[in-house]
């Protein structure tokens, strides 16, 4: 019986430790979380990472220009990101002269640190619970549309009423599909600095080929820093603004990592569906993924030819085509881990499940049969609208052009006392578009996806003037004679009273094509799309109640929804297919492996081949070899970009940065067999600023430690 206790504690023990994946909200750690976290190395405490009264580890974490996510590294406030985040800021900064993509950037002193108007960093300050307040009044006999208007009214009056500094802000967003509610008390700073980024040739080597890929050998980092006033507050870019003076900032270990080291990512996580129905999947996976898929690779294939042949072009698209080449291939290999793991039988397993468990309930047992009609409904407007985003929004950059337009134009007829104002705005807003488009890379771009789109999506929301239509012949009428296709002739079209503007405009053969389909989907697809989705969510909602009342025992982590979040787990090697094994570090020689003179993606510095030459890695490298990358189980996605990687201290020992491809399925379907986040090694990043860069200044304001050798 005694040995049959000690194995029964071992066997819970080794459950609760193995226990990985999920996103976890860091103001609800204590219990089940924190006793996990410890059994998989940690020595942090829940209040270690969040408290609301004492430094903790999340006064570290900034929410990095609303879409990545960075970290303050010394009692100066420099931020850690990636060079992929800061990408767009460098690009800004960069010119034929001086190109900063190419040649990296380092400011040697303060004063030579660059201001980016427009970014922000935000800084989560409290974080409650107010599930009651927001649900209160929403009750099963009321409409979906109604009780969304109720939540919405109790959202506003939270927010009203939330205790707060004048400077910071509220939040309110949905956790568990809309079952509970979480309150934000931010701090947004609005004078960050470019102080640091290495060329592409190591913050982006191995570019679009090894993206989502491992091994895998990038220095994906950059290095900015908070400004803020006299009284340590947020402010608009000054002159006279001083370094930023944080609560916490986190050491940087020298110790590296090792097999089955504990690890903690601190971020803002975007999106996640963990929880959707086999059917939603199914049509993810077999309908709308191929279709942006097909989209993107005839855009990419196009830029890609044009960068290769033209320096300039190379400047102007370098971002934008990173943008589009990204989930591209996430998709790819988000269909293909979704079919290797059967994550769609599993779903199929748990829903019948879920049916048996719930044949008498009147309130779950129609679920799924609901779920079923209402896909089928959502089918083709789905298909409609991703072809819509994908062409007409996202790739055919007149088209996007036209949008604009659009909305410029609904916004002044309702209202024409606001035209020299919106005016105003438009033309800024063209300003800095039309510094890196090309009409020559957007006509090609233009012909082959408006083929796509007359073909392939679904009749019924084909606009009337491309029925029929030689898209060759139109693509060339447009582009010889639509002043959308340069900023001076665009801002020929909005000179002169509102009346001349818009008759002006509506003689544009550009615009009025991007007319008619923004009118067609503003008008038909996106209220139609919006209809069947809300439907949609008000019965996810009950579904993912019903799971956790179903299934008691099972874990349930909220999805991302772009608030901060903590996921734990451990460095680890993995399996991708039979007898591979991938070691879970990388080191410099796989660059020098993969180096190709003057290629694209896998260049290399000249100095970074002579420290290799050397083994000149100072105290940054390992057993006479200098580590670049790691991979680890943490459950992450976009958004995640930029977060930290912390040990069992509480030291930074990485940056995160990607995932590999076999798991980006991640965001629907998380194993931990196959899932792994990817990481540059804090001590290389350490060595390209220090023997690299000879920015010793940075590194003399860090922290650095040696945790395992206390």
């Amino acid at each position: 019986m005694k040995k049959y206790i000690k194995l029964l504690i071992l066997l819970i023990v080794y459950q609760v430790s193995a226990q990985q994946g999920g996103m976890w909200i860091p103001s609800l750690l204590e219990g089940i979380n924190e006793t996990e976290m410890q059994n998989l190395g940690s020595k942090l405490s829940a209040k270690d990472i969040y408290d609301v009264n004492n430094s903790s580890l999340k006064d570290a974490i900034v929410h990095f220009n609303r879409g990545c996510t960075s970290e303050i590294i010394s009692d100066k406030s420099l931020l850690l990101t990636n060079h992929h985040c800061g990408y767009g800021a460098i690009q800004s900064h960069s010119s034929i002269e001086h190109d900063y993509l190419k040649d990296g950037f380092w400011a040697m002193t303060g004063d030579e640190e660059l201001p980016n108007p427009g970014m922000v960093a935000t800084f989560i300050k409290r974080i409650d619970d107010v599930s009651k307040q927001i649900l209160k009044g929403v009750s099963d006999n009321l409409s979906a549309k109604e009780k969304q208007s109720k939540i919405d009214k109790n959202i506003a009056l939270v927010k009203k009423n939330a205790i707060k500094e004048s400077w910071q802000d509220v939040k309110v967003k949905p956790f568990y599909k809309g079952n509970q509610y979480i309150l934000f008390i931010t701090e947004t700073f609005k004078d960050l600095r470019l102080v640091g980024a290495p060329p592409t040739s190591i913050g982006k080597f191995g570019s679009d080929t090894d993206n989502w890929m491992w091994p895998r050998h990038t220095g994906d980092f950059s290095l900015f820093r908070i400004y803020a006033d006299k009284n340590n507050k947020p402010a608009e870019y000054s002159k006279e603004n001083v370094p930023y003076k944080p609560k916490h900032f986190l050491p940087v270990s020298l110790d590296g990592v090792s097999e089955n080291d504990f690890t903690l990512v601190f971020g803002f996580p975007g999106k996640t569906d963990e929880y959707l129905p086999s059917i939603a999947i199914d049509q993810m996976v077999y309908k709308i993924n191929p279709a942006k898929i097909e989209i993107r690779n005839e855009a990419l294939k196009i830029v890609d030819k044009f960068m290769r042949a033209d320096d300039k072009i190379k400047i102007q698209y370098s971002s934008k085509y990173a943008q589009i080449a990204n989930y591209w291939k996430k998709w790819i290999g988000e269909n293909q881990g979704i079919k290797k793991s059967k994550a769609i039988e599993k779903k199929q397993k748990q829903e019948k499940e879920f049916s048996q468990k719930v044949e008498n309930n009147s309130k779950y047992n129609n679920l799924l049969s609901q779920f079923s009609k209402l896909y089928n409904e959502i089918d083709d407007v789905a298909l409609a609208r991703s072809y819509w985003a994908e062409i007409v929004y996202r790739n055919v950059e007149l088209l996007n052009t036209s949008i604009k337009l659009y909305q410029f134009e609904y916004g002044i007829l309702k209202n024409p006392s606001s035209f020299k104002e919106e005016r105003n705005k438009l033309i800024k807003s063209y300003t800095l578009f039309y510094k890196n488009y090309n009409a020559k890379v957007d006509e090609p771009v233009f012909e082959k996806l408006m083929t796509l789109y007359q073909e392939k999506i679904p009749s019924t929301y084909l606009s009337n003037s491309l029925k029929n239509t030689d898209i060759k012949k139109l693509t060339k009428e447009i582009y010889a004679n639509s002043k959308l296709t340069n900023l001076k002739d665009l801002e020929s079209l909005l000179k002169g009273s509102y009346k001349d503007v818009l008759k002006k405009i509506n003689t544009d053969k550009g615009y009025l094509l991007g007319k008619e389909l923004s009118e067609e989907f503003y008008i038909n697809i996106n209220p139609k799309y919006n209809e069947i989705q809300l439907q949609i969510q008000a019965v996810q909602k009950t579904y993912m109640k019903g799971l956790m009342e179903v299934f008691p025992d099972a874990r349930f982590f909220p999805d991302a929804n772009g608030t901060l979040r903590v996921t734990y787990g451990k460095v680890n090697g993995y399996y991708p297919r039979d007898a591979v094994y991938y070691q879970p570090v990388s080191y410099l020689k796989g660059v020098m492996e993969k180096y190709i003179p003057n290629d694209y993606e896998f260049d290399v510095p000249q100095k970074l081949i002579d420290l290799y030459n050397n083994k000149d890695y100072g105290i940054y490298g390992e057993n006479g070899k200098m580590p670049i990358n790691f991979i680890g189980t943490n459950h992450t996605t976009g958004g995640n970009s930029g977060s930290p990687v912390i040990d069992a201290h509480g030291n930074l020992i990485g940056l995160n940065f990607d995932r590999v491809w076999e798991g980006t399925m991640s965001d629907y379907n998380y194993d931990p067999e196959i899932c792994r986040n990817i990481m540059v090694d804090a001590r290389y990043i350490l060595f390209i600023i220090d023997k690299y860069a000879g920015a010793k200044r940075l590194i003399d304001e860090m922290k650095l430690v040696h945790p395992k050798k206390k």
